[in-house]
């Protein structure tokens, strides 16, 4: 069982990621690790905290000479922004002048739900825990199951739909159009269409003139998956309902969405189910010689990857930390007050896209896992080729 965990505040020493079931003998490449964290750090309307923060994975245990061995991997991610809170946030007692309290509750944040159930006088711990920065260690560990996937033919990668009232439309992306938005160097908006793009950069360009906020939603898509992956025959093994609960996990996140599920449901079955025909010639791409016409289900029918493309979507909301705050209430005196504010950013739907693919690599790699089971790389990928034989036998 593939099983991960992560530590750490958003401003504390350090966040840590571990990550247990990789099989023995896998290559992990550092550079693809910290390149996949680079790849969260942009788009435009990242806030000044993307400015401090480098991230580089240093693993301390799990990777030895470049390849896992079979026990659980540990990764630190160091916070740079650590020298600024080193009083403010000691785990001694420390000096209660130099704390830096959230003293009023930031709508749609988990400011006053949190204080409510920790029991908390402020949010400030709350803030700390529930901040879209722990995503940052789900990123390094999501970067390995995207390795392992790698060795069966899968790859995860993102692009973005829309940014607050400004969307790609129904235009078709090609997923060579969506590797080429990965190997970018500069990322704006992470949006296929360059006309589009621009008129999302101006949603958040005016979001950023008058103090708000924007969201957005992003697609993930797993390429090459075979089928077979996720069952249906237990609820919570389900391969949509493990992805939509994963995606669903992050921070800011509100809706999921599977292959065009919300389309659908406004349709007529004629008009929404893909499909099937057969191919007498075995396409060497392909896992069967079943086909698809199209892929409204998004990979997945009845919790089972069919052999179609994984789609998901995820419907961000936006920012809850405004420069022009909402109205709340002052936790010690309860009298009506502005909502705090912490540096933050404007539009984070092409990072959120990345943290999704990683949420997406683990769930895949866990079903792959279970699937074709194997304590070393050799074993699984046996175990692989002679399922991949079955089904093009089928």
């Amino acid at each position: 069982m593939l099983r991960f965990h992560t530590a750490g505040e958003s401003h504390g020493e350090a966040l840590v990621a571990t990550l247990s079931g990789i099989p023995a003998g896998l290559p992990v490449d550092i550079a693809f690790l910290d390149h996949e964290l680079w790849r969260r750090q942009q788009g435009h309307g990242r806030g000044g905290r993307m400015r401090i923060e480098t991230d580089r994975v240093k693993i301390v245990s799990g990777v030895r000479q470049g390849r896992t061995i079979g026990s659980p991997i540990a990764i630190l991610l160091e916070n740079k922004d650590w020298r600024n809170w080193q009083e403010a946030l000691p785990v001694e007692p420390g000096d209660p002048e130099k704390h830096k309290a959230v003293k009023s509750p930031r709508p749609g944040h988990a400011d006053l739900a949190g204080a409510l159930k920790y029991d908390l006088p402020e949010a400030r711990f709350v803030l700390e825990r529930a901040s879209a920065r722990e995503s940052a260690a789900r990123v390094a560990v999501g970067a390995v199951a995207k390795l392992l996937l790698r060795t069966v033919g899968v790859d995860v990668l993102s692009h973005v739909i829309a940014v607050g009232g400004e969307s790609l439309g129904d235009a078709t992306v090609t997923w060579e159009q969506i590797q080429q938005l990965a190997a970018k160097e500069e990322v704006m908006l992470n949006c296929a269409d360059p006309d589009a793009e621009q008129r999302m950069k101006a949603e958040v360009d005016r979001a950023l003139k008058t103090g708000d906020s924007v969201g957005g939603i992003f697609e993930v898509v797993g390429h090459g998956v075979p089928p077979g992956l996720g069952t249906y025959a237990n609820w919570d093994e389900r391969l949509d309902a493990q992805l939509a609960a994963a995606v669903m996990s992050l921070q800011a996140v509100k809706a999921v969405e599977i292959g065009r599920g919300v389309q659908a449901a406004g349709s007529f079955g004629s008009a929404v189910h893909d499909a099937i025909g057969y191919s007498r010639a075995q396409d060497p791409a392909k896992a069967t010689r079943f086909t698809r016409e199209h892929n409204n289900a998004g990979g997945i029918e009845g919790g089972v990857s069919n052999g179609e493309a994984i789609v998901v979507r995820g419907y961000l909301k936006p920012i809850s930390t405004l420069r022009r705050p909402l109205a709340s209430v002052d936790f010690a005196t309860r009298e009506p007050v502005k909502a705090a504010y912490e540096r933050s950013d404007v539009c984070v739907v092409p990072a959120a896209g990345v943290a999704a693919e990683s949420m997406v690599a683990l769930v895949l790699a866990r079903c792959a896992l279970e699937k074709f089971g194997g304590d070393s790389m050799k074993e699984l990928r046996r175990n692989f080729d002679g399922y991949m034989k079955q089904l093009r036998e089928f």
